[in-house]
C-alpha cells in the first residue's frame, strides 16, 4: 500500500525547487524577489507541481468564523 503524499513527479520537483532555495537563486512570482523563507519555497515547490498536473493533495479550505 502505497503511503506517499506526494507522486513521484512531484517529489522531483519538489527537490529541485528546495534546491534552488537552498543555493539563494529561487525567486518569487512576479515580483522576481528573492525567496527567504523555507515555508514560501515549499509552497512555490507545491504550486508549480499542482500546476503540472502531478500527484499533489488538495488543498485545505480555510473555515470563515
Amino acid at each position: 500500500m502505497d503511503m506517499t503524499k506526494y507522486g513521484p513527479k512531484a517529489q522531483k520537483k519538489i527537490s529541485r525547487v528546495m534546491h534552488e532555495f537552498g543555493k539563494g537563486k529561487l525567486k518569487s512570482g512576479t515580483s522576481r524577489k528573492r525567496v527567504t523563507s523555507q515555508k514560501q519555497a515549499v509552497a512555490i515547490a507545491i504550486s508549480e507541481a499542482r500546476r503540472g498536473g502531478d500527484k499533489v493533495p488538495r488543498q485545505k479550505l480555510r473555515k470563515r468564523k
